[in-house]
C-alpha cells in the first residue's frame, strides 16, 4: 500500500517555501495573541535600547582585564580596548537604570488592586538593555515578563530573566514590531544604535498620524544622549515637525523620576 502523504499544514517542504509565506506572517500574528490572551496578557511597557550595554560588574572586570593586559603589553591595540572597555563601564549605569526602573515599575504594577496582570514589562528578549528591564521585573517576588526576540544573523539570544511563557521568537520585525505596540501602554527608550532608533521613530509615527490612538507615553531616558544626537528644535524650526509635536516625548535622566512621571500618566490615562 503506498504510503499517504502529509497533509498540508504538516509539510514543511511547504510550509518553509515561499508560496506559505503568508501563512508563516499569520502564525507570527495568532500564536503569540493565543498566548497572550492564556497568560492574561492585558497590557505592557516596552524597553527600547542597545543590546550592547554590559552590567556593571561585567564591565568591571572587562576593564580589570584590559589594564592588567595594558600593563605587560601596552600595544596601541591594547590601549584601544581600554578605552573601550572604559566606555563600556560609563555606560553600564544605563543598564542598572533601566533594572531599577523595571523593577519599580513591576512593583508598582503588582500592587494594583484587582489587577495581577498590568503593565507587564516587555523587551526585545536579548541582551543589554532588554536583558537589564526583564532582569528588573523578574528581581520582583511574583514578577512576570516579556521577551519578544528575532532572530537575525548575527545571533540574538534570549536573555534567561524572560518569563518561560512569555518568551517568544520572531522571523519578521513587522509582526514582532505589532506585537511590541499593539499591547503597549507606554515605552520606554535608553540609549541605542539603528535598531532603537527605528523602533523609537516608527511609534512616533505612528502616534504623531493617528495610527496608534492611544496616547502613549514615551520616555527618552539619558536626555543629554538624545539631544546631543537629535536636534528636536531644529526640526520645529524647519518646519519639519509641530512644535507640539514634542510632547509626544519626555526626557528623564533618574529611574525615579522616570518612575514618578510612567506612573502619573499611566493612572491617568489608563487606570481612572
Amino acid at each position: 500500500m503506498p504510503k499517504k502523504p502529509p497533509k498540508a499544514y504538516k509539510n514543511l517542504d511547504f510550509l518553509n517555501s515561499a508560496e506559505a509565506r503568508a501563512l508563516r506572517i499569520l502564525a507570527e500574528y495568532l500564536e503569540p495573541r493565543s498566548r497572550f490572551h492564556a497568560n492574561k496578557v492585558e497590557d505592557t511597557i516596552v524597553f527600547f535600547g542597545s543590546a550592547r550595554m554590559l552590567d556593571r560588574e561585567t564591565a568591571e572586570k572587562r576593564l580589570k582585564t584590559i589594564t592588567k593586559a595594558v600593563e605587560k603589553n601596552p600595544s596601541e591595540e591594547n590601549q584601544r580596548e581600554k578605552r573601550e572597555a572604559e566606555k563600556r563601564l560609563e555606560l553600564s549605569q544605563y543598564y542598572e537604570d533601566a533594572r531599577k526602573l523595571s523593577r519599580l515599575l513591576t512593583e508598582w504594577s503588582m500592587s494594583i488592586k484587582n489587577s495581577k496582570h498590568r503593565f507587564l514589562i516587555t523587551s526585545g528578549g536579548g541582551p543589554g538593555i532588554m536583558e537589564a528591564a526583564n532582569r528588573g521585573a523578574a528581581e520582583v517576588e511574583g514578577g512576570r515578563t516579556v521577551g519578544l526576540n528575532i532572530s537575525i544573523p548575527m545571533e540574538q539570544n534570549n536573555n534567561p530573566f524572560i518569563t518561560e511563557e512569555l518568551n517568544f521568537e520572531f522571523h519578521y520585525f513587522f509582526t514582532r514590531k505589532f506585537w511590541f505596540v499593539y499591547l503597549a501602554k507606554a515605552l520606554v527608550v535608553f540609549p541605542g544604535g539603528f535598531g532603537t532608533f527605528d523602533e523609537l521613530f516608527e511609534v512616533l509615527t505612528l502616534t504623531q498620524t493617528g495610527k496608534v490612538q492611544k496616547r502613549m507615553p514615551v520616555v527618552l531616558y539619558g536626555e543629554d544622549y538624545w539631544k546631543s544626537l537629535i536636534n528636536f528644535d531644529a526640526l520645529v524650526d524647519n518646519l519639519m515637525i509641530d512644535r507640539q509635536d514634542l510632547d509626544l516625548m519626555h526626557f528623564s535622566n533618574t529611574p525615579e523620576e522616570a518612575f514618578e512621571y510612567l506612573r502619573n500618566e499611566l493612572t491617568a490615562k489608563f487606570l481612572t
